[in-house]
């Protein structure tokens, strides 16, 4: 998927309103557009297709209530909660983020693509956005975590105890988001072992932006 990108950022007062645009060119030539906008507290159809997405992808949120949940506290002063819509409208991504130590760090969570479009670029382009959104509000740093719950990196089934800067170096994967993640400039900071369960620990990583 061939991606081009159009920026087309406004600044309202305090209120920080950016529309990111993508075009994608398809094999008959003809253009879709998909663009990232603010997900606001009172589009409730919005907030319902992006607790689903959550939902549908992650075991963290298993009921639909645990996932709206999760939706409504995105919104706030402190928080960035973006979503990216398809030409009908309909939400088909969702990212979050937190300001920690005064605004200096953002956690970015959560991440979510609809399945059928993964693997296209899109995560990307919502993670560069993310990634404007928290320059535009003097942020440095930008910090996640993504857990390894299914043995899909070279962390797992290990005691990182024993030498947890050695296992960080010679870290591998090719299927854990951690691997995406890198992919777009973020490293390894740190690990929680066992955050998960034994040997299945939590992979702390960052970005100065």
């Amino acid at each position: 998927m061939n991606l081009q990108v159009i920026y087309d950022n406004q600044i309202y007062g305090n209120q920080i309103s950016g529309v990111l645009k993508f075009r994608t060119r398809s094999r008959n030539e003809e253009h879709v557009y998909m663009r990232m906008i603010d997900l606001l507290a009172v589009d409730t159809k919005k907030i319902y297709q992006a607790a689903k997405l959550l939902h549908d992808a992650f075991e963290a949120w298993p009921t639909m209530d645990s996932a709206l949940d999760e939706v409504h506290e995105s919104f706030g002063d402190e928080r960035i909660s973006r979503v990216m819509v398809n030409e009908q409208d309909e939400v088909i991504g969702w990212i979050g983020g937190i300001s920690t130590y005064n605004g200096n760090v953002w956690e970015l969570h959560p991440l979510v693509v609809q399945a059928k479009l993964r693997n296209q670029g899109l995560g990307r382009r919502m993670v560069e956005d993310f990634e404007e959104q928290v320059r535009q509000r003097g942020g440095i740093t930008i910090t996640l975590g993504t857990d390894d719950e299914f043995d899909l990196t070279s962390l797992a089934q290990q005691d990182l105890y024993l030498d947890i800067s050695g296992y960080i170096k010679n870290f591998q994967t090719q299927e854990h988001p951690a691997g995406f993640y890198m992919r777009i400039g973020y490293t390894i900071v740190g690990v929680v072992p066992d955050a998960n369960g034994l040997g299945k620990p939590d992979i702390l990583m960052a970005k100065r932006v």
